[in-house]
């Protein structure tokens, strides 16, 4: 039996990055511009927090950019070691990513939205080191690229698990009431919170002391 790893995203920072880290967290999720959702902060405060969080947890940038020049250029400028792309981007643009950012995790968010959603990550896969599975929206005037505080059809997620041959992480709607049913339906590698451990946008250490439990409990095969 293994615990899924946890990832706690829309650090604020420095005092965030370490309490989360203090109560197990295994990565940071470091929010960039977005066209919505809660947790951005700037690209200098990111900067700033990045060096201060010890291997091996990772320092995972959320971006919404889909070009892989701007893309390598964030990366630089704020020395995180793991890109989230959380829009759909190229295959070449993954392929970029990867020869210009070597050392450098790549995660491709798929927005679950029904059974197609399956197609789209077992495409992926191959291109990159894990998948993110979120409750967002790409076909909205104003997208939805996470933070939607949603859950999405677990059954759909699960089919991801068991067709891909990366690690996958699930967010989405999770909190410490639902996320060891999420856990034993889904089967991840990892699982991924915001606003589930948090009360009027801080982390709060019980909300997220009770949510790592909740993991723990629930560790799979």
């Amino acid at each position: 039996m293994t615990t899924p790893r946890v990832k706690i995203c829309c650090i604020r920072n420095v005092a965030e990055a370490v309490l989360a880290i203090r109560h197990g967290a295994a990565a940071l999720g470091l929010v960039s511009a977005m066209p919505s959702g809660p947790g951005v902060i700037g690209e200098e405060l990111i900067a700033a927090i990045a060096p201060t969080v010890p291997p091996p947890v990772a320092t995972s940038l959320l971006t919404s950019e889909t070009q892989a020049t701007a893309i390598i250029a964030q990366q630089r400028r704020c020395r995180v070691n793991t890109i989230q792309v959380c829009d759909r981007v190229t295959a070449d643009c993954l392929r970029e990513l990867r020869a210009a950012l070597p050392g450098i995790a790549l995660v491709q968010v798929v927005h679950v939205t029904g059974e197609e959603s399956v197609a789209e990550a077992v495409a992926v896969a191959d291109k990159v080191d894990a998948i993110l599975l979120d409750s967002g929206n790409q076909k909205l005037a104003v997208k939805e690229l996470g933070g939607t505080g949603r859950t999405h059809d677990w059954r759909v997620s699960r089919e991801i698990v068991a067709s891909v041959p990366v690690p996958v992480f699930l967010a989405g709607g999770l909190n410490p009431d639902n996320v060891a049913d999420a856990i034993q339906q889904v089967r991840p590698f990892g699982v991924d919170i915001c606003s589930g451990v948090r009360t009027a946008g801080k982390l709060d250490e019980q909300k997220l002391r009770q949510f790592i439990k909740c993991v723990a409990s629930a560790s799979v095969e």
